[in-house]
């Protein structure tokens, strides 16, 4: 008995692509809209995106949390004051307010090796949740290297720059900032890493900088962050460069023949 063709429905091959992507592709559609459920999905990870940005990280827990772990931490605010002039001022988010500056020369300025800045950034959440995991990894491989450090310090209202003076203030060659990225809809809780060698307050620019993003449960986990930034400090004090003239190597995780499918439009 044949079938009736009427009743028979075409696979759609974007629903096979969705799986390889957390993109917002094949929601399918109900008249000229989206479908509910596809909507409403929508509008919660927008609403997450918000409150990544909206609200405060919790710095007094962090600043427990790594003491209760052995280490010492300086709490300092930026020159943008609130979170509103954060937003609207993204200079201010690069410069150390009066207090923050009485603070780190009230602190015994010995030289080190490097320090570890954490701020807020564009997303409390990402910080919150990505943070405390990634020390608990990096902190014991720079002390187990040799590595002096200062205080880590947890940055209110800050931007990437901001370790820059930290760095110059300990005279440390190496100024390792963690920050929370710019949230998307499909991840509101992403973390950066930023990565300079011999930061400068007055010199150092986004060129000069390795940055490595989209740490968090989808994206980079935090064995292979932590891979790619030891790999950058190695190279950078062998080189004394960070920045655009220092390539990851650590990139592709690929095998030699997989790289060269990946790569055949270049040879």
């Amino acid at each position: 008995m044949k079938k009736d063709k009427r009743f028979i429905v075409p696979q759609d091959p974007w629903q096979d692509l969705s799986r390889f992507t957390p993109a917002r592709i094949a929601l399918g559609r109900t008249g000229t809209s989206l479908p509910t459920k596809a909507s409403l999905e929508f509008s919660l990870a927008h609403a997450l995106a918000r409150d990544a940005v909206n609200i405060p990280l919790d710095f007094a827990s962090l600043e427990h949390s790594l003491e209760r772990q052995g280490y010492q931490t300086l709490t300092l605010q930026t020159q943008a004051e609130n979170h509103r002039m954060y937003l609207q001022r993204p200079d201010l988010g690069r410069l150390l307010s009066e207090s923050a500056w009485l603070c780190l020369q009230n602190n015994a300025q010995i030289t080190s090796d490097a320090v570890v800045v954490v701020a807020d950034g564009l997303s409390s959440k990402a910080i919150e949740h990505h943070a405390l995991p990634f020390l608990h990894l990096l902190l014991p491989q720079l002390l187990a290297s040799g590595y002096a450090l200062p205080p880590i310090c947890l940055v209110k209202n800050g931007r990437v720059a901001i370790g820059d003076a930290i760095a110059e203030h300990y005279s440390a060659r190496l100024c390792i900032v963690l920050i929370g990225e710019r949230p998307g809809l499909s991840s509101p809780d992403s973390m950066g890493i930023y990565f300079t060698y011999q930061a400068q307050s007055s010199l150092s620019t986004d060129a000069d900088r390795n940055c490595i993003s989209n740490i968090h449960s989808n994206g980079l986990n935090y064995e292979q962050a932590l891979a790619k930034l030891l790999y950058l400090i190695d190279e950078s004090e062998k080189l004394k460069i960070s920045g655009v003239n220092l390539k990851d190597e650590t990139s592709d995780g690929e095998s030699n023949e997989q790289s060269k499918w990946a790569n055949f439009l270049l040879s």
